[in-house]
């Protein structure tokens, strides 16, 4: 992360807005150190901060420099977008390879394994969790649609019959992906169980009933 110093966090705030033409909310800091002097006069803060660009600037940069590394041509695309709820920024990288099946690797391996590097190195260098998504000429997009319909046709088979079913195992993002498309699915609840690559979802059947009491306690 860059340090800036200034009269006060609100001047230092400015003047970041303005040199990477960034609303001051998007502006991660922290303070370092504050020296203040008698009467206010010469009063400096140390900040510690970094901007969404200073994000993408990094990824850009390490992805650019690991494919390097592998002489492999990329193209890298990053798209800032924000949470669903709002409360952070959302990095998408979209890469498009000259083999992509390479990058993609054998279910998706490669690409988890350059996704969780790519990650680490990230927050261990804004000392805070970045939000990230990867993805390989829509490879993700197509795979979550996939799970999304898998996991579709499962849970209706689950209410019909009151018989819980487990899922495959399938990596973090993938199961997220379901928990998150069946929270409002009536009748199921799910959870994830296993550990390791042998981690997996479980839909549950849960009576109506049943959702409705444990939403009263």
């Amino acid at each position: 992360m860059k340090q800036y110093t200034g009269k006060s966090v609100d001047e230092i705030l400015e003047n970041i807005a303005s040199s990477q033409q960034c609303a001051k909310e998007d502006i991660v800091y922290n303070v370092l150190e504050e020296k203040k002097h008698l009467l206010g006069i010469g009063n400096t803060i140390l900040v510690e901060a970094f901007t969404p660009l200073d994000v993408k600037e990094f990824i850009f940069e390490y992805l650019g420099a690991y494919f390097t590394e592998l002489n492999q041509g990329v193209a890298i695309e990053i798209i800032i977008e924000k949470t669903k709820d709002e409360s952070a920024n959302l990095y998408r990288v979209i890469l498009d390879a000259e083999n992509n099946a390479i990058i993609i690797g054998k279910n998706g391996q490669t690409l988890r394994a350059i996704s969780n590097v790519l990650k680490a190195a990230t927050n261990a260098t804004f000392k805070k969790h970045i939000n990230l998504i990867i993805d390989v000429n829509h490879y993700k997009e197509d795979r979550y649609r996939k799970v999304k319909g898998i996991a579709s046709k499962v849970a209706r088979e689950v209410v019909k019959s009151h018989v819980d079913a487990e899922l495959d195992p399938m990596p973090n993002d993938e199961r997220k992906v379901i928990h998150q498309y069946l929270q409002d699915f009536k009748g199921v609840t799910t959870v994830s169980i296993g550990e390791g690559a042998k981690r997996h979802l479980v839909i549950k059947y849960q009576p109506i009933e049943e959702e409705k009491q444990e939403g009263n306690e």
